[in-house]
């Protein structure tokens, strides 16, 4: 084992659930806001940074190259979450974007889990003896920083950390060997909020979902898609609007086909999961914000 030379790994991938588990045999931790990257470390002149499916990342993250290096192993894989916090210390989406093209050292990784180390396989471990092992070789004020688990109760944990602002928790059962692939071993609740958005124009294609292309209302800048997964009633009343209102597409939208594009003036209520208000995502229409 300890002469092969280590590779990437799929991930184990959290089931999305509408609220955590109870009872003491789960670990919760917080949902960082950021990419999932692995760390696959040969030697310190050999290490790579992947991400989710496998892409060779390694120049985008040559802070946390750097910070691999520091570590005291002969070879490891690291599993965890690749962020850029803002000033208040919470993980900023729109940054960790904005990074991954022009600033490689601005990362920081929480890690959670530990595959492998020193020539030995430790997936077959449970999740937290992993982590106890993972713990056992982070250096202080390190890029790469120890994800920590939450004490209390799981219903307690998520309410503070939607208060917070936080886009969720991941719970993991402490006792769960590491297996790539969606599990229901390790769950993840989100953080979700809604938010008045305008309305650009709606994309209807046959035999595939329809979608509402959206703008900040603010600036008019287009900030997402949502799907329309409204009841018939509503849907058709939506569609009304959308003819009543028929417009030009925005300059920077006009090769978007199949779209029926909207003038200013339709304002929707819209459930998104939490983050940057500039880029929203796992969007979905609720209704008309003059009919609250």
């Amino acid at each position: 084992m300890s002469g092969a030379r280590l590779a990437f790994i799929p991930p184990m991938e959290p089931k999305l659930v509408a609220k955590p588990p109870g009872g003491e045999d789960w670990i919760h931790e917080i949902k960082l806001d950021g990419y999932r990257s692995q760390i696959v470390i040969n030697s310190p002149e050999d290490i790579r940074v992947f991400t989710k499916t496998g892409a060779d990342w390694t120049s985008k993250y040559a802070g946390l190259v750097e910070a691999a290096r520091e570590l005291e192993v002969e070879n490891a894989i690291i599993d965890g979450e690749a962020v850029v916090t803002n000033e208040a210390g919470l993980p900023d989406f729109a940054a960790l974007q904005k990074a991954v093209h022009s600033d490689p050292y601005a990362m920081i990784l929480g890690a959670f889990d530990i595959l492998h180390l020193n020539g030995h396989d430790l997936r077959d471990i449970g999740c937290k003896g992993r982590r106890e092992i993972l713990y056992g070789i982070i250096k202080p004020n390190s890029r790469i920083q120890f994800s920590e688990a939450m004490p209390g109760d799981a219903k307690a944990i998520f309410y503070l950390v939607d208060q917070a602002g936080l886009e969720g928790i991941v719970s993991k059962r402490a006792d769960s060997k590491y297996r790539s692939g969606p599990t229901s071993n390790w769950l993840k609740t989100k953080s979700w909020t809604v938010d008045e958005f305008e309305l650009l124009g709606v994309k209807r294609e046959a035999g595939k979902a329809a979608f509402a292309y959206l703008a900040d209302p603010g600036t008019g800048k287009y900030v997402g898609s949502a799907f329309i997964t409204l009841g018939r009633d509503m849907k058709e009343r939506l569609l009304k609007r959308v003819r009543e209102r028929a417009g030009p597409p925005p300059e920077a939208m006009k090769k978007r086909p199949a779209t029926q594009w909207v003038g200013p003036g339709v304002k929707l209520r819209v459930k998104h999961l939490r983050g940057d208000h500039s880029h929203i995502r796992h969007a979905s229409l609720l209704g008309f914000s003059d009919e609250e």
